[in-house]
């Protein structure tokens, strides 16, 4: 379960722009291609932050679906499976235009 690792990833993010600050929220984008389960990664957090500085702090997931641009038919697409190739005409030359994020987009911090 790599989720795991992803969560200290993001807690190490989290932590060092908290600036020692009490967090309630955590907003995170995660591309489809990274492979992360949302359940998972929301059962890693509330179990990697319990006794922490983050414990009770919420993990909010943004999931990014993986798109593709074909260079052969010109088509934008939306991947079904993690195949990279167009959904229309097959060609696997295709520029890939979303899927592979993996950002903290914004933390909520506590009222002191």
């Amino acid at each position: 379960m790599h989720e795991l690792s992803v969560c200290e990833a993001i807690a190490g993010a989290v932590n060092r722009h908290a600036g020692g600050q009490p967090v309630t929220r955590v907003l995170v984008r995660i591309g489809h291609l990274r492979q992360v389960v949302p359940d998972a990664l929301t059962f890693s957090w509330q179990m990697m932050s319990t006794g922490t500085d983050l414990e009770g702090s919420v993990l909010e997931i943004e999931s990014v679906p993986a798109t593709v641009s074909c260079n052969a038919c010109g088509l934008e697409t939306t991947l079904d499976m993690p195949i990279v190739a167009c959904n229309e005409c097959y060609s696997r030359d295709v520029t890939l235009l979303t899927g592979e994020e993996f950002a903290v987009v914004s933390l909520e911090l506590a009222e002191v």
